[in-house]
Parts: structure tokens; C-alpha cells; sequence
């Protein structure tokens, strides 16, 4: 898929490192060194005003890349401090040379200081840089980690993190009790995950990719990727010859008292994503009412509006649908006879109740696009923890449903049916946390099924069109006061740029 930029897991990013060392005979050394310079290049490139800086070096080869950045720091100019945590016998041959060197340089190196004095040192730094552990850590931090991890968040200085900002595990962004808060993170030769999952997201900062000369020869395909605009350039445009239906037929399910609002915004949504035509069918005492407040959407009661589903390329399940047995009962009507493009939302996911399970063995994949607490009612788990194992949840909600799952967040979680592959849409669009955007989000997804695309690169696409329209209608209008409606407005804009 176009787009699309690789995410790398623990493992990836050590097969990838084992590749260029054995089969191309890059040594280790070599890597490390370019790790480093690259780091204390972009340090220098920050903080030009910097004049001391204090670099915590765990006993791993994250450790050794923090004490090539000391190096380098120091010829810069810089009054560095290099504080090792941990064995000194527990690094590797690689990391030992460089802390012999920074130790034969004018260039003060503490070996596992105690904490006073590890908090003096920070305290005293323009700068820390965060050096404790790598790629691979996973797990709680313990003993003298812990320690460091704590000193490095009570300084007051600007905090840089070396490829993943230490108690955050690089593969999954999971955070398992504390994890060093940096304003930025040196990602060598790509980001990794992790850093883009929260709450490991919220721990990064501002991510910067830095080579280290591992030649594009030797990659491999990952199994997570950054969704990008260029995604957009997959949704059919509509052409001179085009027909209502064939750029885009959905019909919406939904529209329950009270919740008119919903389906309304989900129709105008995919109209306004591309959809040709868009039906609404919603309960027989709302139709009079949502007919009036959008006359380009065709209002059918229900439960008549369901013929429309065969003449429809998508449909679009679930909001403001309620919560009634009848309205669960109709939703798994919905689900059991809606053979083709489907995407469930809202209280279409509710009548599934805690099992995913009901959407499996389909010819076409559903799309689910549950949030945190929609997620954690699927699952049968609270939302807390959701939050704190996003990637673990999507991928167990696709392996479980057979469906592509879009996880809703500031971090968007696109997991594949199965959940074998995923798909980070990243967005930085606080007016997005507002009611009636989620609606848009179904309504987008279900213009773009109806377009023909297939249910994974629709719901990346759907993500990336939602975000984008997000912030651009708070460039516009302010994210404080962002409604769903300015959303909407601003999809067109989106596609034509």
C-alpha cells in the first residue's frame, strides 16, 4: 500500500542490525559510532545555547550509545557528565571500548553514583540525555533503572531519549509502572513503534529518525507501518462519466430518539467524502425530522429503510442506533444479512455485546471502529486496560472478529482481519475530541467501501481523511471550538489537496 512508512518492533530492529553486521559485515562498532554522532549532531542542532549536559548510560548497547554521545558532545565543546547504571561487567564489547575512552578523555564518568549525587549531576545539566535502556526492554524497571528513571523525570532540563525513552517497550508503546519523559527521542534508522502508541506516545516527544547507515538493501517488510496523506491518493475521484451509485452508495442505520444527530452526520459525512447517494434509515417518529434537516440525504423509516441495503455498496451500522432489545435484535439482523462492505460503530458494536465473535467467518470483512470503552465492553476487560495495551487489544479484536478494526485515538490503531498487520494513523487534531466526530470517522469509512476500496485500506484511509480534516478545521476555527459539523466541512478540502 502506498503511504505507508515502516514501524519497526524490537525484533525487526534486531534482525535488521544482524543482517548489516553478518551479512554485510557493517561491525557493530561502526553502527553504535554513527548512533551516537547522529544523536549528539541533532542535540547541538537543538539546543544551541547548551553548555553542560548530563548523559545516564544503562549497561546495555543503548548505554554505549549514550557514551559515544558523551564523546561527542565533549569535543563539541560541551561540559559533559557521563553516570552509568548498572554492571559495568554486563556491557557489551562494543559499549566497554566506549566508556574506556570517555574515561581516558577529560571527560568525568560515574560509575553507578548514588542517587544524591545522580540527581546533583542532572540538576546542574542544560540538557539529559536518556541512555538506560533500549529497543528491547520490556517489563517493569527495577532497582537502579528505576532510580534513574525517576532522577531523569524530577530534573528540570529538556530530556532526549536514545532510540525509545527508557520503561517504554519499544514494540508495543505499553508503559508498565514508569518511563522517562522526554521532549525528544533520536529513533535510529526508523521509529519504532512503540513511540508512536500511547500511552508510549506521550513519553516520546517529538520523534527524529536518524540514519545510521544500515543500507535500504537489507530491509524487510514490517508488520506495522505510519499511515501518511499519500495514502488519499487510493480513493477513487469522481470522473466526468461518474453516476451517484457508482461513486458511492451507503445506507446508514441508526437514529433512535433522541439521537438524531448521529446518523446525520455519518450520511452527510460520506457524502462528503465522495459518496454518489446516502440513505438513512432510522425509527419511523425521527424520519420527518432528520428529512428536514438535510434534504441531501433520503430519510427512510425503518424497519422499510433496510431494503435499501441491497441497492447499497456499503452500510453503515450503528449510530445513535440505541440500546434497546429491539435495537439489538435489529442489529444483529443487520450484521447476519449484510453480506457485502459493512462497518459497525457505536450501538452496532454494543449489540455484539462481549462477543467479536459474531462478525467472523464473512466473505468480506467487516470494519469495527470501537474507542477505549466500546473495545473494553468487546473484549470483556475494563477501558483502563485498553488504554495501557492498545496494540494488544486491536490485535486481539481482529484475531477474534476476523474483521479490520479501526481502535479510535489520538493514535489510530488500524489492525488487519486476523491482526497480523497494522496501521498507525498518528494525529495531533485536539478538536477531534468532541462529540459526533466518531460518527463522521463511520461515515467516511463507509463512502470509501462503497467506492470499491477494501475494508484495510479504507479504514487507513478513513483515518487519515478524519485527521486531516480535523486539523484543518482547527487551523480554521480554533480546537476549542471545533464541532462535528466543521469536520465534515472540511473533508472536501482534504481530498482536494
Amino acid at each position: 500500500m502506498i503511504g505507508l512508512l515502516p514501524l519497526y518492533d524490537a525484533g525487526e530492529s534486531r534482525a535488521l542490525d544482524d543482517v548489516a553486521m553478518e551479512s554485510l559485515g557493517i561491525p557493530g562498532a561502526v553502527l553504535m559510532e554513527r548512533a551516537g554522532v547522529a544523536a549528539a549532531h541533532e542535540m547541538l542542532e537543538l539546543f544551541p545555547e547548551m553548555e553542560r549536559a548530563a548523559v545516564v548510560c544503562g549497561s546495555g548497547n543503548n548505554g554505549g550509545d549514550g557514551f559515544v554521545v558523551a564523546r561527542h558532545l565533549h569535543a563539541a565543546g560541551i561540559r559533559v557528565t557521563a553516570l552509568m547504571v548498572g554492571q559495568v561487567g554486563r556491557l557489551s564489547i562494543d559499549a566497554r571500548t566506549n566508556l574506556e575512552i570517555c574515561s581516558k578523555l577529560d571527560l568525568p564518568v560515574l560509575v553507578r553514583p548514588a542517587r544524591r549525587v545522580l540527581a546533583r549531576e542532572l540538576r546542574s545539566a542544560d540538557v539529559v540525555v536518556d541512555a538506560v535502556f533500549g529497543t528491547g526492554f520490556a517489563g517493569a524497571p527495577r532497582g537502579e533503572g528505576a532510580a534513574a528513571i525517576e532522577a531523569i523525570n524530577a530534573a528540570a532540563a529538556p530530556v532526549v531519549a536514545l532510540d525509545v525513552p527508557s520503561g517504554v517497550e519499544g514494540s508495543t508503546g505499553v508503559v508498565a509502572t514508569i518511563a522517562v519523559r522526554a521532549a525528544y527521542t533520536v529513533a535510529f534508522h526508523g521509529p519504532k513503534l512503540g513511540l508512536l502508541i500511547s500511552p508510549g506516545r506521550q513519553h516520546a516527544g517529538s520523534v527524529i529518525v536518524a540514519d545510521i547507515g544500515i543500507p535500504p538493501q537489507v530491509e524487510s517488510p514490517t508488520r506495522a507501518a505510519l499511515a501518511t496523506r499519500d495514502l488519499l491518493d487510493l480513493v477513487p475521484r469522481k470522473g466526468a462519466s461518474a453516476t451517484k451509485y457508482r461513486s458511492g452508495a451507503v445506507l446508514v442505520v441508526g437514529g433512535a430518539p433522541g439521537f438524531a444527530g448521529a446518523p446525520l452526520l455519518c450520511g452527510r459525512a460520506a457524502l462528503r467524502a465522495g459518496g454518489g447517494i446516502v440513505w438513512l434509515a432510522v425509527v419511523p417518529e425521527l424520519a420527518p425530522t432528520v428529512a428536514a434537516a438535510a434534504p441531501e440525504l433520503i430519510v427512510r423509516p425503518l424497519p422499510d429503510g433496510l431494503d435499501f441495503r441491497e441497492r447499497a455498496g456499503a452500510v453503515a451500522l450503528g449510530p445513535g442506533l440505541g440500546r434497546t432489545d429491539e435495537s439489538v435484535a435489529l442489529a444483529r439482523r443487520v450484521i447476519r444479512l449484510q453480506r457485502g462492505p459493512l462497518v459497525v460503530d457505536a450501538d452496532g458494536l454494543w449489540a455484539l455485546g462481549d462477543e467479536p465473535e459474531r462478525m467472523a467467518r464473512r466473505r468480506v470483512p467487516a470494519v469495527l471502529t470501537p474507542h477505549e470503552g466500546e473495545m473494553g465492553r468487546l473484549l470483556g476487560r475494563d477501558a483502563g486496560w485498553v488504554a495501557a495495551n492498545r496494540l494488544a487489544a486491536v490485535r486481539e479484536a481482529a484475531a477474534r472478529s476476523g474483521c479490520v478494526v479501526l481502535l479510535k485515538g489520538a493514535d489510530t490503531l488500524v489492525a488487519d482481519a486476523g491482526g497480523e498487520r497494522l496501521v498507525v494513523s498518528s494525529s495531533h487534531a485536539h478538536g477531534l475530541a468532541t462529540a459526533g466526530t466518531g460518527d463522521v470517522l463511520t461515515g467516511v469509512i463507509a463512502a470509501l467501501l462503497a467506492k470499491g476500496l477494501d475494508p484495510l485500506t479504507a479504514a487507513c484511509c478513513g483515518a487519515v481523511m478524519h485527521a486531516a480534516a480535523g486539523a484543518e478545521a482547527a487551523e480554521r476555527i480554533g480546537p476549542d471550538g471545533i464541532v462535528a459539523s466543521d469536520v465534515v466541512e472540511a473533508l472536501p478540502g482534504v481530498m482536494r489537496r
